[in-house]
């Protein structure tokens, strides 16, 4: 992850928090001050906070870890999307579908659903239907791509959820503590930091600041694919160069078996020496 200075921070706008009258007393030690009613965040705390959720969001990808990207709020919905879209993660961009981490099972029967009739549709499966029928499909695969099209991809839970504005995605996080699923999230000064495991302290509602730290996210998630990629090359060189036990040649295996012959052969063959019994 490239280097994010405190001045790049400070020109998305991270510092600026809620007003003072709307703050959760628990994002105390994350605020540096307070100006014209508007807390203002420590931007040290946010570069440090936001470091530690790349090197996590790093180790896991290269584990092979899957991160759920969420953004519904108008400001992050398309950097969510196509952010997720640009280093292949899963995503959540129009409205969190309730139960999807929690019933996780039932939902991707809507996803294989949906899925399926994408399929018959690319194929002309779906002429032998009515016009009628095809345009009612067509409106469910639509209304289904809306809301599963980011996680179709998604074969089980995800090892984390990137959250943007954790306040407003309280669904998610009560899903994923629920489901054990580490949160990693942009927590504003509205919201409460004991339910997320990697606090991101900084104005979740600038488009800016949104940018900066979804992109640095995207880049830990490129990172952690590069080095599972360097890690299984390394693996299948180690095991090519594994030095296979030759046999020997069969000249020399003749050769000692000549040899052995030759030595039984010269050996003097020992005599039984019987007592010849006394006649009474």
């Amino acid at each position: 992850m490239k280097d994010i200075s405190l001045e790049q921070l400070l020109e998305a706008g991270s510092h600026f928090g809620h007003q003072k009258r709307r703050w959760n007393p628990k994002m105390q030690e994350y605020v540096y001050g307070e100006r014209d009613g508007v807390h203002i965040f420590d931007l040290v705390k946010t570069r440090d906070g936001l470091t530690q959720a790349c090197d996590y969001v790093r180790k896991v990808v290269s584990e092979g870890g899957d991160i759920l990207f969420v953004g519904t709020k108008r400001q992050a919905s398309e950097i969510v999307k196509s952010e997720a879209e640009r280093v292949g993660m899963p995503y959540v961009s129009v409205r969190w579908m309730g139960g999807l981490l929690t019933n996780f099972g039932q939902l991707s029967k809507s996803m294989k659903k949906m899925a399926d009739l994408k399929s018959k549709k690319a194929t002309g499966e779906l002429m032998k239907y009515t016009k009628k029928e095809r345009l009612l499909m067509d409106r469910e695969v639509a209304s289904l791509e809306k809301f599963f099209g980011g996680v179709t991809n998604l074969t089980g839970l995800p090892k984390a959820i990137f959250i943007v504005d954790t306040h407003k995605e309280e669904v998610a996080v009560a899903e994923a503590a629920k489901t054990g699923v580490t949160v990693v999230g942009m927590v504003d000064s509205n919201a409460d930091p004991d339910k997320v495991d990697y606090v991101i302290p900084a104005n979740d509602d600038a488009v800016k600041s949104i940018e900066l730290v979804v992109e640095a996210i995207a880049e830990a998630v490129e990172e952690g694919k590069k080095a599972k990629a360097e890690t299984a090359k390394k693996a299948a060189e180690a095991e090519e160069s594994k030095t296979e036990v030759k046999p020997e040649p069969e000249a020399k295996v003749v050769e000692q078996t000549e040899e052995k012959k030759a030595e039984t052969k010269d050996k003097p063959v020992k005599k039984t020496k019987t007592k010849a019994k006394d006649e009474s």
